[in-house]
């Protein structure tokens, strides 16, 4: 059976300025868009709300992809930090039916844009590991974090190639973060031309 035709035109916008109505499919996104990776992120819709109310606060960012039915496709949040100097990317949600469009990596690309003119010159992310899908999940990482960083690999649907793919390093990992074993990877990207 075929499926159906999906437009693949969007547009970004500021997800401040949206209707209730789309602000809620932002935070229904947050729930279906990681009930399988990482359940205890935002397990359900109040949790999901309380975080995008916390990222519509200026000076936060939080952008998204609408389409031309003004349905929501995906979202991505931007928190700075550091005096403004350096963001952290979170979340970054896509439309299960929607992902390997290059949503995702457009709404990276617009958070980076928004970032920049804000004076933010680092951007960073935290490529949780709560499914065992690196090689850093299920070890002691206090050993040796270093050493297991060098010889880190990663399964799909794990984030971290992605990121890497769009000019992001592994700068660290903190240990244990969601658990024994569940590891938080640490990526970051310098946003100025070199």
């Amino acid at each position: 059976m075929a499926s159906p035709h999906r437009s693949r035109t969007y547009r970004m916008v500021d997800l401040n300025a949206q209707t209730r109505a789309v602000q809620r499919q932002a935070a229904q996104l947050l729930v279906d868009g990681f009930r399988d990776v990482a359940p205890r992120a935002w397990p359900n819709l109040n949790v999901a709300e309380t975080e995008l109310r916390a990222l519509l606060e200026p000076p936060n960012i939080a952008r998204g992809a609408l389409d031309d039915d003004e349905r929501l496709l995906g979202w991505i949040g931007g928190i700075p930090q550091y005096y403004g100097e350096t963001w952290e990317l979170q979340p970054l949600v896509v439309d299960p039916v929607r992902r390997r469009e290059g949503l995702g990596r457009a709404l990276v690309q617009d958070l980076q844009a928004c970032v920049y003119a804000e004076g933010g010159r680092t951007l960073w992310v935290g490529a949780d590991d709560e499914s065992g899908l690196t090689s850093l999940a299920d070890v002691d990482l206090f050993d040796d974090p270093l050493g297991r960083l060098q010889q880190l690999k990663a399964r799909t649907p794990h984030p971290l190639g992605f990121y890497r793919g769009l000019g992001f390093v592994v700068v660290g990992v903190l240990p244990d973060a969601n658990g024994p074993g569940k590891p938080d990877i640490l990526l970051a990207k310098h946003l100025e031309d070199r």
